[in-house]
């Protein structure tokens, strides 16, 4: 009995600190409920300024989706595979009416032959065939038949003369406009006028076909006179004054025959690096082998 009476007895120091522990206890409660710990929020959401925002990343939000939606480039319906259909939201069974239909070597040359051969519904077609891409011979038909139009072969005498070729007459012809007519006319006067209808090949920015019509048209009647230097005594120099020669060129055209002594037939200049057969045949109309 005395043991257990021990346990509630207790000196000075030891009754001070349950005081002060019940103090404390009955304090925090106090505080618990007379004090609003609730957090306030700071933030006002009906702001201008909240509300800007809120749009700013509402904007940028679906800018980021269609960003990440798949992209659609033209195609030519007639070869769309099974993914392509899947991505365009065709259904199996339209691209099997596709398939199927090009299967018997048939084709699709129009938006409503597209409708009638694959069911589509009206929705997804308006959605898809802006990016319907046919052949040019199939949207433009007149352009294929200019085409296949086989221009007339113009004989000599129905030629004009190249070297009185004017801007007017050279933009009549196709691919031909103000820039390169007045580009083929200056080289002409660079070279105090053509002396064989291959130099207009030289001219920069005309391509095979543009010079096939030309040369169909115009061709040099009154060629201009060139004095030919003799390729055994020239200088590299005078070998760069060549139109469509660089010095580069023309010092290695002149060290190859410097090494050989001299040279006895053009066709021996075919062996130097960066000479073409354009470039041989140019240089044969300022140079000769004496």
């Amino acid at each position: 009995m005395e043991k257990f009476k021990s346990h509630f007895v207790f000196n000075q120091q030891q009754r001070n600190g349950i005081l002060f522990l019940l103090l404390l206890i009955t304090g925090l409660l106090c505080l618990y409920h007379f004090v609003d710990f609730t957090e306030e929020n700071m933030l006002d959401t009906s702001s201008e300024e909240v509300i800007k925002l809120t749009k700013e990343l509402d904007s940028l939000r679906s800018i980021e989706i269609e960003l990440r939606k798949p992209k659609k480039y033209p195609f030519n319906p007639n070869f769309i595979t099974d993914f392509k259909g899947y991505t365009l939201g065709m259904s199996p069974e339209e691209l099997d009416r596709l398939h199927k239909y090009r299967a018997g070597d048939k084709w699709i040359n129009s938006i409503k032959d597209f409708k009638k051969v694959t069911k589509v519904s009206d929705s997804l077609l308006n959605e898809i065939s802006p990016y319907f891409k046919f052949p040019d011979w199939i949207a433009n038909p007149s352009t294929k038949k200019n085409k296949d139009k086989t221009p007339q072969i113009k004989t000599y005498n129905e030629k004009k003369d190249l070297n009185t070729a004017t801007e007017t007459e050279l933009q009549k012809i196709r691919g031909i406009g103000k820039t390169l007519s007045k580009r083929i006319l200056r080289y002409r006067e660079n070279l105090e006028g053509f002396t064989t209808d291959s130099q207009v090949y030289n001219v920069y920015g005309v391509n095979e076909k543009v010079v096939a019509r030309i040369l169909n048209e115009f061709t040099v009647k009154t060629p201009h006179l060139i004095i030919k230097m003799n390729l055994n005594t020239i200088s590299a120099s005078d070998i760069a004054t060549i139109p469509g020669i660089s010095f580069d060129l023309a010092k290695k055209i002149w060290e190859f025959r410097v090494l050989r002594g001299r040279v006895i037939d053009f066709s021996e200049l075919g062996k130097i690096e960066g000479m073409t057969q354009r470039k041989l045949e140019g240089i044969q109309l300022y140079l000769a082998i004496e």
